[in-house]
């Protein structure tokens, strides 16, 4: 019980400190002059990104041993697949629910009487939830993403003298999409449509020393939060009869993730879906790049059936996206169906660890 009492708290703990954290994040792109899809590829992702992305250096840097390696490059393949499928499935969920509930809030208040039918139907399209930003932009961002990820599991099949060396390539592609973003993020705003600093509640233009206070200590909090999470989840995969693989295989990447997955659902909450598509889109990249790079460097970089089969459902999840994107679909209903791709992993994943 203790174990869980702990998960559930460090749960509660994320997700508030998320709410800080993105509040913070926004001014701090006010601040820096970024625009507002910048705040969400580069910004935001950066700083929810950060905490595993440290995880891996220490894993592949400096661990002693096969195993705390092995982690590390467990953890590069299993982030990518976490936020491709879990991080989109559960914000295609809370768009629906966001809709739903202000449909629902529409049709109470609508007045009774003829005309309100055409108050219900008004309601059923044109919530803040439904707008998805740029798609254009989205599609890009991801057809980036897949063609680095390619590169980066066909290295994990074979082996070569100068492929470490090759991590270095990784690190100049994200340093180009971080140039990229910064000059197509759009144009910065005075942050006049932004919620009060919660630090600073009461001033209309929070001072920068409080802005930047608070992103650090949340995020310091969301990386200690997240990694004892994933200590508790360790602990009760065995409690509960799950083999330590399918631990750190299946439960882990959910809980390393859990930043951007909260992000997620409240920036959707807050009719910011834009800024949450953002957040995956760069996180992705970063997750797709730098850990790889760390990995490809310091480790020998060779795949198992379990990590092939990660980058499989990964990719397959990134087709399933682009093709949506490309045919006009891509929605809430579609992006909820991403969640599939993660229980299609799993299902697989039983057989190969058997």
């Amino acid at each position: 019980m203790l174990h869980v009492v702990i998960l559930l708290a460090c749960a509660v703990a994320i997700y508030l400190s998320c709410e800080w954290f993105v509040n913070a994040v926004e001014w701090l792109g006010v601040r820096l002059k970024v625009g507002p899809l910048a705040v969400g590829t580069l910004l935001a992702a950066f700083g929810t990104a950060l905490p595993e992305s440290v995880v891996t250096f220490v894993a592949v840097v400096f661990g002693s041993g096969e195993a705390q390696k092995d982690i590390g490059v467990g953890a590069a393949m299993g982030g990518p697949l976490a936020l491709a499928t879990v991080a989109y499935g559960v914000t295609g969920f809370m768009m629906l629910t966001t809709r739903r509930k202000l449909q629902a809030a529409a049709r109470t208040a609508a007045p009774v009487g003829g005309g309100s039918g055409a108050a219900t139907e008004d309601t059923t399209v044109g919530t803040p939830g439904d707008d998805l930003g740029d798609t254009g932009k989205l599609a890009r961002d991801q057809r980036w993403f897949l063609a680095i990820f390619v590169v980066k599991v066909a290295l994990g099949l074979v082996a070569f003298a100068f492929k470490p060396w090759l991590g270095l390539l990784f690190f100049a592609a994200y340093a180009v999409y971080f140039w990229r973003e910064l000059r197509d993020g759009g144009e910065h705003g005075d942050g006049a449509d932004l919620e009060p600093l919660l630090l600073q509640r009461r001033r209309e233009t929070p001072a920068t020393w409080a802005v930047v206070t608070q992103s650090v200590v949340t995020l310091v909090i969301i990386f200690f939060a997240s990694q004892l999470f994933v200590h508790q989840l360790d602990a009760i995969g065995p409690m509960i009869g799950l083999p330590a693989a399918v631990t750190a295989l299946l439960l882990s990447p959910i809980a390393t993730e859990l930043p951007e997955i909260m992000n997620a659902v409240i920036w959707v909450r807050q009719g910011k879906t834009p800024l949450a598509l953002a957040n995956i889109s760069g996180a992705m990249m970063i997750q797709a790049t730098v850990p790889s790079g760390l990995g490809i460097l310091f480790t020998p970089w060779r795949f198992d059936g379990a990590l092939l089969l990660s980058g499989v459902v990964t990719m397959a999840a990134m087709v399933f996206l682009l093709a949506m994107l490309r045919t006009g679909r891509f929605n809430a209903r579609t992006l909820t169906l991403a969640a599939g791709f993660y229980a299609v992993f799993g299902l697989c994943l039983i057989p190969i660890l058997a």
